[in-house]
């Protein structure tokens, strides 16, 4: 198999820091930008929202100023003195437009994850580029609309940054399987408890000349699998070298554990075999390819309504769970949205009123996630939402809005609301749970480390290496860390992580 090579992450990370740092690390009461002060030509304030499109590869821009104009106008009526002027972009691209546009000052509002990378919440906060709403949050519509453990849960140094979308706040995997598949071969599912387990099932998807029979989304996946084994606390895949150990409860490197040579070893053998293509390796794929029925098996966030994932999909899965669910530092910010340091605070208090009528209108929610009724969804006669084959407007609830408020689909439960906070109560919480570690101490040593990734941690769990040389490889991988800094980097986490527990 070819090992593409990727732009370096230290370049991009040298950008990152670049670009935010135009976003300033102030107050946030310097004006607007680019936004005449955040007021529009009728004089009420704008707030520029960006957000990211998993659901389409391109979004239709006439559709989402369709949909801007339907949101403004219920506004309105609602005698709210501010608009939303909305920019949406696909996936494959909204690291790199989010980031532009936030060395631009063109962004108020926008939506961000832990999981991401350049404008990841991990990323925005030490870069200054996120407005402190600890105090603009208290008596507010937005406040009250989930419960103050969500809001502890996504605090950074003991005060708010980001508004959590109230969804499955904790952290699960699942095996996810196409449900043609396992009803054409049989499969029991039942007993699969471990990726090995798949094996034969890869196999009937090989012989059957599926393209992808096990279909990593192109996502280095040692952090998701291993969950019960480690905390992966830093929240960055890029930083998947370092963890918790949950049975010691202490900071380990994770690339010279038993257990990464484990998973590496069966990735590439797989990738031999051909139950993993390259295209993940190479990241040809994208999030439109689990939409086709050219792969058997994949992974899926664990959730408590698992058949969303028949709509984003657009095909009948079944899922299996691959780990515990776990509440941690990061889980709550799987999905949330913050004010930039460049709003005013005019602007930020509009920003934070829409949020909190976002959380608890379900007509305005259900505009913002499914777009125009009769056009891109439809209300059915059990007042479920059924949307349209080829919307031309298609979000989820997961990236959008409240699981409390947004309407269930058609094939969702009425108490969908109810399993949400049931499922988030069920979760087993980590050792590490409400750590975060400061990067400033070692953050060129952080950032050499991380750019070090691409070339060997992704393409070692996505099969990029025979599997006669994964041992090389990782010993190779375990030099270069080192020599960009690695051991102090680890030494820091431990010294913090230390502390903390004291």
């Amino acid at each position: 198999m070819k090992n593409k090579k990727f732009i370096s992450v230290a370049l991009v990370a040298a950008m990152t820091a670049a670009l935010l740092a135009g976003c300033g690390s102030g107050n946030g009461n310097g004006g607007n930008g680019g936004n005449n002060g955040g007021k529009s030509a009728d004089g009420k304030v704008t707030v520029r929202l960006f957000r990211d499109c998993f659901n389409l590869g391109t979004p239709d821009s006439a559709q989402v100023k369709k949909v801007e104009d339907a949101i403004n106008k219920y506004l309105e009526e609602k005698g709210k003195n501010y608009t939303v002027a909305i920019t949406e972009v696909g996936s494959g691209e909204y690291s790199e437009k989010a980031n532009l546009a936030l060395a631009n000052k063109e962004i108020d509002l926008l939506w961000t994850a832990s999981w991401m990378g350049t404008v990841g919440t991990n990323d925005l906060y030490p870069a200054g580029a996120v407005k402190d709403i600890t105090s603009l949050l208290q008596g507010t519509a937005l406040y009250s609309s989930m419960d103050a453990g969500q809001w502890e849960a996504t605090k950074y140094d003991g005060k708010n940054y980001f508004i959590p979308v109230y969804k499955d706040n904790v952290e699960g995997y699942d095996f996810m399987f196409r449900q043609d598949l396992i009803d054409k071969h049989g499969w029991n599912i039942k007993n699969v408890k471990k990726l090995a387990d798949l094996e034969p099932m890869l196999a009937d998807a090989k012989a059957d000349g599926l393209k992808y029979p096990f279909l990593t989304q192109k996502t280095a996946m040692f952090y998701r699998w291993y969950i019960d084994s480690f905390d992966f606390f830093a929240g960055d895949v890029a930083a998947n070298w370092v963890a918790v150990d949950r049975k010691t409860n202490s900071v380990v490197n994770t690339v010279a554990t038993p257990e990464y040579k484990e998973f590496c070893k069966l990735m590439a053998d797989w990738a031999e075999k051909g139950y993993i293509s390259e295209d993940d390796a190479t990241k040809t794929t994208n999030d439109q390819t689990t939409q086709t029925q050219d792969w058997a098996i994949s992974w899926w966030t664990d959730i408590p309504v698992n058949d969303e994932a028949d709509s984003r999909y657009k095909q009948d899965v079944t899922m299996a769970n691959a780990t515990k669910r776990w509440a941690h530092s990061t889980s709550a910010l799987g999905s949330c949205y913050c004010i930039t340091s460049n709003a005013s605070d005019e602007v930020a208090k509009a920003a934070i009123d829409f949020m909190g009528l976002l959380y608890t209108d379900s007509k305005l929610a259900d505009m913002y996630t499914f777009g125009i009724e009769g056009e891109d969804f439809t209300y059915n006669a059990d007042k479920k939402v059924e949307q349209a084959e080829n919307a031309k407007y298609n979000h989820s609830m997961w990236e959008s809005a409240s699981a409390t408020v947004v309407t269930p689909l058609y094939n969702e439960p009425d108490n969908k609301a109810e399993l949400y906070k049931t499922f988030n109560g069920g979760a087993e919480t980590s050792c590490a749970a409400g750590f975060r570690f400061d990067k400033t101490p070692v953050e060129a040593e952080f950032t050499a480390c991380t750019a070090l990734f691409d070339d060997y941690g992704f393409q070692l769990e996505n099969g990029g290496f025979k599997a006669s040389e994964v041992d090389a490889k990782i010993d190779e991988y375990l030099k270069k860390l080192d020599a960009a800094g690695y051991q102090k980097v680890l030494a820091e986490f431990q010294k913090q992580y230390d502390a903390w527990k004291k």
